[in-house]
């Protein structure tokens, strides 16, 4: 192997390191500063189709929910120790382009970065009526107990909007926005690493499940993994 190559391979867990603590805490920052900033439902606009716009959810990317909040906390919190194991197992796989494990990064630091939120803002926030402003531990405690808080979101791109016509059925003369979604920097994150494993990378995701079948007991590339191992 080249020196230029494995000298790629050595820091490409450090690259993934920096790159998940990078998002996470921009991603932290964003938040707290919105929300003990902005009172909820609170809609600055900053150009036409961007405004930051503070909302709460209890569900996934974009506000989609899903299952109870501890369900879902302890889905988030697993899927992020899942992607960390991988990425520990991934880095150094020369079969495995770089990018690919950028993409990787992306993701858990965006599945990570929602769980703060669902785990410890019920505790270190309270949740006033508008238009008060939250404040960061007060006095009276949280607004819910652990695992149990709000995700905070507050990117939106209203790009355009229009009125359906009255002669289409089931939408006809209903107002429809794109983008009407409101969502945050770890959601982003996780878009953006999916999109490039979708468009850019899909066959290292192929090479990399048959990779990770060496790790699992009583399949053959874990038996041929072994006996290679043994014989060294």
């Amino acid at each position: 192997m080249p020196d230029k190559e494995r000298k790629i391979l050595a820091h490409r867990g450090l690259w993934a390191l920096l790159i998940v603590l990078a998002v996470i805490i921009a991603d932290q920052a964003l938040k707290i500063w919105v929300k003990t900033s902005f009172y909820l439902g609170e809609d600055y606009e900053i150009t036409p189709w961007f405004h930051l716009k503070f909302i709460e959810n209890n569900g996934m990317a974009f506000g989609l929910e899903l299952w109870s909040k501890i369900g879902l906390t302890a889905l988030r919190i697993g899927a992020v120790a899942v992607l960390i194991w991988v990425l520990c197992k991934m880095r150094s796989a020369t079969q495995l382009r770089t990018g690919f494990i950028v993409a990787l990064a992306l993701i858990t630091a965006g599945a990570a970065g929602n769980i703060f939120d669902c785990v410890l803002y019920g505790r270190i926030f309270n949740n006033p009526m508008p238009p008060e402003i939250a404040t960061i531990f007060p006095a009276g405690g949280g607004y819910a107990p652990l695992f149990e808080g709000q995700v905070v979101d507050m990117l939106y791109f209203p790009f355009c909007s229009w009125v359906w016509p009255d002669w289409i059925p089931g939408i006809g003369g209903q107002e429809f926005e794109f983008f009407q979604y409101i969502f945050n920097l770890a959601d982003s994150a996780i878009c953006i690493g999916v999109l490039l494993l979708i468009f850019f990378y899909s066959k290292d995701f192929t090479l990399m499940l048959q990779l990770m079948a060496s790790y699992v007991p009583g399949t053959k590339a874990y038996r041929e993994l072994r006996a290679q191992t043994s014989r060294q």
